[in-house]
């Protein structure tokens, strides 16, 4: 496998695979290629390795994995890990992708049958410490720190340190030597070793560093007093078949020994055919580039500046002038945009090249620096600049803060987090910086923490001292800058991605940062009153609940409540959890009362008044700014995988409207005096985009002769003449137009019309039947979705759909529903972004007194001058109705009050 022998002075890696794997499936976003396999754990456990290679040019590595079937242990104890779940599917089909790139990228790989991986990494350790050789245990298992020696050090890969015997004392404060005995005392409930019921780490390793050993402990277990020491004597005699259990052997009889081992030397052939197959492309790029000659690229030299003299500040500027296009980032005290104080200014003009510019550091001791207005004098023109493009990561926060300094950002051309999301919002979970450097770059970004501290003792970036902060101030626009360049020219390889980029999303930033300013009048005594009146009725539904369970109990305990229902109660279990359990969750409950049964009817009340209360009626008032009297959330673009928007203190998205509780919240939600609240929303959007994207004949004429789409459509299913549809057919067609948008099932339409699941199967075929365009639509969109991996909304916005072609029934299930419902609800998600767009020009140019203040779903609303009210929602509704052009019309509902509700 290697042609020369690696010279002993250089370590040698024994990787723990089994922690690799499992590590890289948890941590890692559910990764796939465009046909639906999975390859997360492959590309996180690839990494890792290509990471040791690179960190470890010199040293030979081995991989050592667990094998199938049972061990040793087993014959010991055949409870042995009897607990361990199943290995998911979506892993299990990642392993042999992963054996076959550990061999392609030149390493051994062992897999020793009737032992573990650390039976195999102890038995080479310990030949390779014989030899007088350094060995690294690259793992995140507790267990083989017992192999910490004078030649073994641990490779802790969870802190990405190395660990040698003083700091496997300082971690679980006992030595190596006493590593077994330690995890014998605590056992372990995941490979299901008994140990000593209530024992932990410091109660293991004071017993062991007052005893000195697990055996001088068990001579004198009755000086231990008290319920642990009755639980130790009770213990004592499973604990030496703990220790068995725990002890690692390292007397195997291997096919590979610790010598004549080299360097890993790659089969780039095998590796890029591993690559393509993978889908991974950046690596694949960098391989070929190899193959030419070219060496790998090299993460640029960090040539970071802390500017505080007029000097070096002037020669950035002029950097920053003759730049094409900026990178930029603000420094605050905090995240709420409307109380931040500006700290400093960072700039990027190339990769590596940054600079820091403070001017609000306040600590003792803290140097002399610049000035804002001294900033600006040179910088606030730049700033200001529409022609001067200037890119950012998150630059509506910075927009925002600037704004409410009275400082000008223009240009914006480019947002790193932007550009990932419009790149892929399903297979990328998080689009914030550090994650995207991980993932995009290889770069452990300087973290927040690192420069100011955890906790309650945690600094502000004010009081953060300069040496630290310089450093992770340039670094957010050097990594902006940096992620631009990789996802800017992917992005750019599909053309409609970049139209939804700079058509849509990029001009949002700056509408979504007026509104969030502009934030909403709340009434707060209203609401404590609303409060007080939930608490009442909480108290009550509680004592309802009682009652009924004969006794009381936790309302809010899923455990108590599994006890109640099913035992106590005899209820039917209709679903259980992951782990076997009774269910408790909502539409469990849902179906059970329907059933007849009260009590679950109560909990249901309770849950939806508790949450309401908890999250609205006492939260809301003191998220009142103390400065303008509003409150101010926070629009996140980067979130929803369909594009729609999602908003965060306070969360605006979920506010019921359909009860008379959050009808009351809404209520809350009101205009000052003289004022108007103007509410807009889309009527039935998705139904619309539906008849557009099915050009089906019938819905397309219900919605042109403007009919009721739901007394409509139950005319057809039912056959009933329109005028005598009743309010029972229509509301089963309500329940067939929206369940059809979600993908439902007859069984999901049994369950919410609550009858059998053949009468369901019934009527969604005869609406099939009736709007045959639909049934045509779905299959297509089903089949497209299996061949591309991904479907479209009408605007061009992909959106990924990475489980399609799963061999898992349920997550294939999911993926379909989500090709059908994905478009309908994307394609809303860009109308209504589109319509903000169209408003918000409308309203500067029109000389209106009125401010946009929220978007909820497909509603937006304004606040206005009660005598401009009409003249508002006239050019509202023209501007909202022609934001997209559809096969149907766009029909907007607009009203005005004095309150939220009162004018929806």
């Amino acid at each position: 496998m290697v042609a020369e022998p690696a010279a002993n002075d250089k370590p040698l890696i024994l990787v723990d695979g089994s922690t690799y794997l499992f590590r890289a499936y948890y941590a890692l976003p559910p990764l796939s290629t465009s046909d639906g396999r999975p390859t997360g754990a492959i590309k996180g456990v690839a990494g890792m390795l290509r990471k040791l290679i690179k960190d470890f040019p010199d040293s030979p590595i081995v991989v050592v994995f667990d094998a199938k079937g049972k061990t040793f242990r087993e014959d010991m104890y055949p409870e042995y890990k009897a607990n361990r779940p199943p290995m998911p599917e979506d892993l299990q089909a990642q392993i042999q992708p992963i054996h076959d790139i550990v061999r392609a990228l030149g390493m051994p790989l062992l897999i020793q049958a009737g032992v573990e991986a650390d039976d195999v990494i102890g038995t080479l350790a310990r030949q390779s410490a014989a030899a007088g050789r350094s060995t690294l245990l690259s793992t995140g298992d507790k267990d083989l720190a017992q192999l910490v020696g004078e030649h073994v050090r641990l490779l802790d890969t969870t802190a990405n340190r190395e660990m040698d015997r003083a700091a496997v004392i300082e971690k679980h404060g006992v030595p190596p030597e006493r590593i077994v005995d330690y995890l014998a005392l605590m056992g372990d409930s995941v490979d299901n070793i008994p140990g000593v019921p209530k024992v932990g780490p410091k109660t293991a390793a004071k017993w062991l560093n007052q005893y000195g050993s697990l055996d001088e402990l068990m001579a004198r277990s009755d000086e231990v007093k008290g319920k642990i020491g009755e639980n130790l004597r009770a213990s004592l005699k499973q604990l030496p078949l703990s220790r068995a259990l725990a002890t690692i052997k390292c007397d195997l009889d291997l096919e590979l020994g610790s010598e004549g081992l080299a360097p890993p030397k790659a089969d780039r052939a095998a590796l890029k055919a591993l690559f393509q197959k993978c889908e991974f492309n950046a690596w694949l790029t960098e391989l070929e580039g190899q193959a030419r000659g070219r060496p790998p690229p090299e993460a640029p030299q960090r040539n970071y500046e802390c500017i505080t003299d007029p000097e070096r500040l002037a020669v950035w500027a002029e950097r920053l002038k003759a730049a094409e296009l900026v990178a930029f980032d603000a420094e605050t005290t905090s995240l709420n945009y409307m109380q931040a104080d500006l700290v400093g200014f960072s700039f990027a003009v190339a990769p590596g090249e940054a600079a820091y510019i403070p001017f609000g550091h306040r600590y003792a001791g803290a140097p002399a620096q610049l000035s804002l207005g001294e900033v600006l004098a040179q910088l606030g023109p730049l700033l200001a600049d529409p022609n001067k493009p200037k890119l950012g990561h998150n630059l509506k926060y910075d927009l925002s803060v600037l704004a409410r300094a009275g400082i000008e950002l223009a240009g914006i051309a480019h947002d790193s987090m932007l550009e990932s999301y419009v790149l892929d919002s399903v297979g990328v979970r998080k689009h914030n910086m550090d994650e995207l450097a991980r993932r995009h770059l290889d770069l452990e970004t300087i973290r927040y923490e690192d420069v100011a501290g955890k906790g309650a003792k945690q600094l502000r970036f004010d009081q953060v001292p300069l040496a630290s902060a310089a450093d992770y101030a340039a670094e957010d626009a050097d990594v902006a800058l940096r992620l631009h360049q990789v996802l800017w020219p992917a992005l750019a390889e599909t053309p409609s991605l970049v139209r939804v980029f700079e058509e849509i999303e990029r001009p949002l930033i700056g509408v979504l940062s007026r509104m969030e300013r502009n934030g909403i009048a709340l009434n707060g005594g209203l609401l404590a009153e609303h409060s007080r009146e939930l608490t009442q009725r909480i108290e009550q539904l509680q004592s309802r609940a009682w009652n009924l369970a004969g006794g009381q109990f936790n309302l809010d305990s899923p455990k108590q409540l599994q006890e109640l229902f099913y035992g106590k109660l005899g209820l039917p279990v209709l679903k259980k959890t992951p782990k076997g359990q009774p269910s408790t969750e909502e539409f469990v409950l849902q179906d059970l009362a329907r059933m007849g049964h009260e009590l679950p009817a109560v909990i249901l009340d309770y849950r939806e008044l508790t949450k309401l209360k908890t999250t609205y009626t006492d939260k809301l008032p003191q998220q009142i700014d103390p400065d303008t009297g509003r409150v101010h959330t926070s629009y996140h673009q980067a979130v929803a995988a369909t594009g729609r928007l999602s908003s965060q203190d306070p969360n605006l998205q979920n506010i019921p409207i359909r009860t008379a509780q959050g009808r009351r919240v809404r209520q809350a939600f009101v205009a000052p005096p003289g004022r108007r609240l103007v509410a807009a929303d889309y009527s039935q959007i998705e139904l619309r985009i539906m008849a557009h994207l099915s050009d089906d004949a019938g819905l397309k004429r219900a919605f042109e002769q403007n009919l009721d789409i739901h007394q409509a459509t139950a005319a057809e299913v039912f056959g009933a003449p329109l005028e005598q549809v009743t309010d029972e057919q229509r509301r089963s067609a309500k329940a067939i137009n929206f369940g059809l948008i979600y993908g439902m099932s007859a069984f999901g339409l049994s369950r919410q019309l609550n009858v059998s699941r053949a009468l369901a199967q019934d009527c969604m075929d005869r609406y099939f039947a009736r709007y045959p365009g639909v049934r045509e639509y779905m299959e297509k969109t089903r089949q497209l979705a299996r061949q591309q991996g991904h479907v479209e909304t009408v605007f061009g916005r992909r959106l990924r759909l990475p489980n399609i072609n799963a061999r898992q029934f349920a997550q294939r299930q999911r993926a379909e529903r989500a090709a059908i419902n994905a478009p309908m609800q994307g394609t809303a998600a860009d109308i209504i972004k589109r319509a903000m767009l169209h408003v918000d020009r409308w309203l500067a140019a029109s000389g209106l007194d009125a401010l946009m203040v929220m978007q909820v779903h497909d509603e937006l609303v304004f606040e206005v001058n009660e005598q401009q009210a009409a003249q508002l929602i006239e050019g509202v509704r023209a501007r909202m109705a022609a934001a997209a052009e559809l096969a149907v019309p766009l029909v907007v509902e607009c009203s005005a009050g004095a309150n939220w509700d009162e004018a929806h």
